[in-house]
Parts: structure tokens; sequence; C-alpha cells
């Protein structure tokens, strides 16, 4: 691994992450690429996204809502802040010679480049793994797209929308048929950008780890679509093992019952039945005592076959209760359950807090920008949140002086070409 140079200002005095001693070039934008290079960042790697000359990433613009600058005016999009904490932001314009030629310098002093150009996309700018790799043996080269880089769909864009689609994800999710307001819904966020965020981000840490035994590099092919079925779990191995096709099942889960929402006098709730014990424990607290020893729901696969008239027994029960009273009583049982949280109900909780799952790192022009923070706590080595996610081009001088040696007047002068930014 490659020795970076200690980063100046706030990082200096935070504790030293598992990644310190790496350095991320981060070529991708959106969601999926920023997503893995932002966990790597949370560990402590170096990561420094190149940004295109006058928008930088995309998402920068995707709002409403936006967040608010120091001084009062409109800032970046909320969507930007989600996927690029820990970073430092440099506008390079690497369609030209002279910023693909700066570009091309420091991935020859970089340990990890994430990149989600379309197929070959970078090659004619000499940003590809051959060009890159034959100057950098040792680098972890990471590509994301839609459908990787080989096969008869390769040259597709992917988005995340398409690929919950073509992922199976969305012939789960939604109500069943039948049922008014049937059909596949996508999920609420961007789950096929997000599996393929952190397949990445965890390839590129056995690569990592190969390449501390070895000195050898690689290139890792992240296709969207494969991180999507690779992540349909249950679902998919129902296919693969059983045969069965699964269908959407709306709140209710098809393996596991009582595992579903249900509808007390003041809200919903969530009750999770994993096991027959514990079906004992909700029965006692529902006064469903007597159906703990009928052989009709006495086991999980009973439970399933008698499914609408255990759920019509207990939604007779549920919407007779006052929803927090419920939950204390079947949490002092023991039972899985809980409410479902509104967004802002959520960051409110106490164990959320108390997780410190939001943080709130400071620009340097004073900016405030409230961030989740890495949700796993990490003893010997602990996730640290030591950059706001950048304004664009901020870091634009200060990476081309300490990196590559340029002067102040080389990179002024680069800006009046409009090579570089920031």
């Amino acid at each position: 691994m490659k020795n970076k140079s200690e980063t100046a200002g706030a990082e200096s005095n935070q504790p030293t992450g598992a990644l310190s001693h790496i350095r991320v070039l981060d070529l991708s934008r959106v969601l999926a690429g920023p997503w893995a290079g932002q966990l790597l960042g949370d560990m402590g790697a170096d990561v420094i996204k190149v940004e295109r000359p006058g928008h930088g990433d995309d998402t920068r613009v995707w709002g409403p809502p936006f967040m608010t600058n120091a001084d009062g005016g409109q800032g970046d999009a909320s969507y930007y802040t989600a996927a690029n904490r820990n970073k430092r932001s440099i506008v390079i314009d690497f369609s030209s010679e002279r910023g693909a030629e700066l570009v091309r310098k420091l991935a020859e002093k970089t340990d990890v480049i994430i990149e989600n150009f379309k197929l070959g996309g970078l090659k004619k700018f000499g940003l590809d793994y051959e060009s890159v790799s034959a100057a950098n043996p040792s680098i972890v080269y990471c590509s994301i797209t839609g459908f990787g880089q080989t096969g008869p769909d390769a040259a597709r864009p992917g988005y995340d929308y398409v690929i919950q689609g073509m992922g199976g994800v969305m012939s789960l999710n939604g109500r069943p048929d039948g049922v008014p307001g049937d059909g596949p819904v996508r999920v609420g966020i961007a789950i096929s950008d997000l599996f393929g965020g952190m397949y990445a981000s965890t390839a590129i840490l056995g690569a990592l780890v190969h390449k501390e035994r070895t000195g050898e590099g690689q290139h890792l092919d992240c296709a969207l679509l494969a991180a999507q079925v690779a992540g349909l779990a249950n679902q998919g191995a129902s296919y693969l093992t059983g045969g069965i096709v699964p269908v959407r099942t709306g709140n209710s889960h098809p393996a596991v019952v009582p595992y579903r929402t249900y509808q007390t006098r003041d809200g919903f709730i969530i009750l999770a039945v994993g096991n027959d014990t514990q079906f004992e424990r909700a029965c006692a607290v529902l006064g469903l005592e007597a159906l703990v020893d009928d052989p009709r729901y006495k086991t999980n696969t009973a439970r399933i076959e008698n499914r609408a008239a255990l759920d019509e027994m207990i939604e007779a029960v549920m919407e007779k209760r006052d929803r927090d009273d419920l939950l204390t009583a079947l949490e002092a049982a023991t039972v899985p359950c809980g409410p479902i949280f509104a967004v802002d109900e959520v960051y409110a909780n106490p164990q959320i807090q108390h997780r410190g799952l939001v943080q709130t790192p400071e620009r340097a022009d004073g900016t405030k920008v409230s961030v989740a923070g890495y949700p796993v706590k990490m003893s010997a080595t602990p996730a640290t949140t030591r950059r706001a996610p950048p304004a664009l081009g901020a870091d634009t001088a200060q990476v081309l002086r300490e990196e590559l040696g340029l002067s102040a007047g080389e990179i002024d002068e680069l800006r009046s070409e409009g090579v570089v930014g920031g």
C-alpha cells in the first residue's frame, strides 16, 4: 500500500481508521459508486472525488430539498449529501488532454479507483483499467455499471428503477394480486444502487487484502443487476431450490406467520413472530391462549396453511387495543414487535440518537451539514465523520499542490484554461 501524505485540517486529530493508509480516486457520480467511496472514506480512506466543471456530480442539483449554506443561500441538494461525506472534491475536465493527464498522474499515486462510466467510456482518456494498470499494476480498479462489463446487455444504461424491475425485487414488492391497489411497486430507496455500492465496497476490501499479500491489483466488475439478483436472498432461494416463483404478499411474510403489520385502534404495529415459543407468548398477550395447542396453529407450517383464519382473529383483537399499550405488553413478553416510524420519528428515536447515527460536520465556510454516520461500531479502528460532503472543487488546489507538486501559478493557469475548477 502507498503511504499517502496526511491530509490537512480536521482529519489530523481524529482516530486512525482501518483504511487511513489508502487513497481512493472516485470518478463516479450519482449513487452506487459514491456510496462505495463514502463507505471507504468512513473507515479512514482519503477519498478524492473528481468532478466535471460547472455542475459536478449530477445529484448536486437533484432537489428540492437543498441544504442551506452558512450565508443563507441555497446549497447542494440533500441527495448529494447522502453519499459524499468524508471526501475531497476536485474539479478536472478530463475530456481535455491536460485534464486527463492530471487524473492519470493521480491514478499512479492511488490504491483504488471507482468509476461508473458507460462501457468503455474512459478508454479514450487513458483512464480505463488496462491503461491505468499499465502504469500502476497494483491498482484496485472497480467499475460499476448497470449490467456489467460483459454479456449481451453490457452496453445498456442501467438506472436503479430499471434494475429493480429486471432484478426481481419489484415483482415481490406491493400488494397481492386481487387486492385493491395491487401491482408491482418500487422500493422507496434506490435499493439496487445501494446493494451495488455495498457489494462494490466489500469487493474492494477483499482486493486490498489480496494486494497487501501479493502486491497484485485487479479489475472489479460490479453489475447492479447481478448485485440485486444476489440480494434476492431467501426469495431467490425459493426458486433455485424449490422451483417456486415468489409473488407479492404485501406486508405479510411469505414463509413466517404471524409476521406482518396490524391495525390497532390508533395506528399500525409490526408483529414479527419468528418461532413457536414467541407465538405462545404473543397469544398470551393477545388473549388467544386457546390457539397455542390448536393443531391448526401450533407450528409455523400449520399457521401458513391457516394464515387467513389466524390473521382474522389477531386483527379482531388488535383493532380494540391502543398501539403503545400493546407494544409495551408485547415487548415485556419479549415478542418481536415495533411501530412504523416516519423519517422524523426515526431520527428522534433515543436508540438512533444513542448510536450516533446523525453527525454534523462543517465545511470550511462554516456550513454545517447533517449526515448519517457509519452504522458499525469498530472497537479498534472506529469509523469517523471527518469531512462534510464537500463543496464543488473545494479541494482542487490542495490536491494538485500536495499530491502532484503543482505551483500556485500552474494551478492558476490550468484554472484560466478551464482545465480545473474550484
